[in-house]
């Protein structure tokens, strides 16, 4: 059944990136990060990270999504929990460095105020330097939460996590780039 559903999903991905304007971090690479992003105008209530980066509706912002085919491939060959958070962390703290450089590369890089991602993977973020936050919006955390199930599904054995409501995750453009940038590249 999961690798009925994986191939399912493999052919449905390529159609989902297409239509929802994401785009790699990298040029064309076999060893691709696990990001894909889009810009984005931020629609949520009014954040205050703790670099004094104040988010409001609107503000431009940088989406991060996890290339979830290719980490569920990854995670249904791991039998530890303990090994498939250390994985996601790993795969992450990869990208960010290509991230911050994409960042600043970015045609609009001065409106940009930092990146935003929505997971229920959080767990360690924060050693990233993300900080988190609840989503207020019921209806919109609940929709968030249903979107996950089918990576659940297939790579999680025990579905304690996903009793974890989904949270938004924030970096501030300075932050990431002090963290992961290449300061000449400004």
């Amino acid at each position: 059944m999961k690798q009925c559903f994986l191939a399912i999903w493999s052919v449905l991905d390529p159609i989902y990136y297409f239509c929802s304007r994401l785009e790699y971090v990298q040029d064309k690479s076999k060893n691709r990060d696990i990001f894909r992003v889009r810009l984005t105008k931020y629609k949520g209530r009014d954040i205050m990270l703790s670099d004094g980066t104040h988010i409001t509706q609107n503000d431009l912002l940088i989406k991060i999504h996890l290339h979830n085919i290719r980490l569920v491939n990854e995670l249904t060959r791991l039998n530890s929990e303990i090994k498939k958070g250390r994985l996601i962390y790993e795969q992450v703290k990869r990208g960010l460095p290509n991230l911050a450089i994409y960042l600043q590369r970015h045609e609009q890089f001065a409106n940009i105020k930092g990146i935003i991602g929505i997971t229920v993977l959080n767990k360690g973020s924060e050693r990233l330097g993300f900080e988190t936050f609840s989503i207020i919006n019921p209806f919109y955390k609940w929709y968030k939460q249903m979107t996950i199930v089918p990576m659940y599904l297939i790579s999680i054995s025990r579905l304690d996590s996903f009793r974890r409501p989904p949270k938004y995750l924030f970096m501030s453009k300075d932050k990431l780039i002090k963290l992961y940038g290449c300061q000449s590249d400004q």
